[in-house]
């Protein structure tokens, strides 16, 4: 068990430094190609897509049937995660035949694929927060879901920023809003939409969408749940630190 934990550190360690890691020059380039796009787009069409995201994700994130698992606080690092890895696969394998499915049909059924894979990745993060150990009822660890999924989903800068928003978190989330209102969603829209924008429109090419769908929502759910063990793992040594 201690040798599990002493190499998930390790890994925690180089994840850490990874997020850290100044925006390389192809990063920075496409960056700037994205808010030039994106400058092109009507803000009304902006205010447009940030209000359709922010309630979708509210709907999903503040949904009932979503805080049904109880919050996992007994069980050893190394039993948690072979858990969350479970979970992981399933999700993967989900996200792959949605992705095949809609991938099938074009641009219409691929417009269908955004909240059905919106909503399996959060319900991921919903799941390995409670196998974790974290009550998903509370407020601030829905918020803390937000600031993982951000950080799976942005450029490199936007990441960093993230990150140091999400380090000491126990010690952060006594200062954060009381409204989810005042959470950042045009921001959290945006990098999410440029994140997976050029993957994405290969997807809505009809009969060859359906293998590209399922191959990009497996490696999206796969990238969605490294970010999230190695969130986690970095809140679980915090806590080891205040144990000791």
């Amino acid at each position: 068990m201690q040798m599990y934990e002493e190499r998930a550190l390790q890994e925690l360690a180089e994840w850490q430094q990874d997020m850290q890691r100044p925006p390389s020059l192809t990063s920075k380039l496409t960056s700037r190609v994205q808010q030039k796009l994106n400058g092109y787009i009507p803000e009304k069409v902006h205010a447009l897509i940030t209000s359709t995201i922010k309630q979708m994700i509210r709907g999903v994130l503040f949904g009932a049937e979503y805080t049904t698992r109880i919050p996992e606080k007994s069980s050893t690092l190394l039993i948690k995660e072979a858990l969350v890895q479970e979970r992981i696969r399933f999700y993967k394998r989900a996200a792959a035949a949605e992705g095949g499915i809609t991938g099938m049909g074009g641009i219409l059924m691929g417009f269908a694929d955004f909240p059905l894979l919106l909503g399996l990745k959060l319900k991921l993060l919903y799941e390995i927060a409670a196998l974790y150990g974290y009550d998903v009822a509370d407020y601030r660890e829905r918020l803390y879901l937000l600031h993982v999924f951000q950080l799976a989903f942005s450029s490199q800068e936007q990441r960093a920023r993230v990150y140091r928003r999400m380090e000491h978190w126990n010690e952060r989330k006594a200062h954060l809003p009381d409204d989810i209102h005042q959470y950042d969603w045009r921001t959290f829209q945006q990098e999410y939409r440029d994140y997976i924008d050029i993957p994405k429109m290969a997807q809505m090419i009809p009969i060859v969408g359906a293998p590209i769908g399922a191959l990009v929502n497996y490696k999206l759910l796969q990238k969605l749940g490294d970010t999230a063990m190695n969130a986690y793992r970095m809140r679980w040594h915090d806590e080891q630190h205040l144990i000791g």
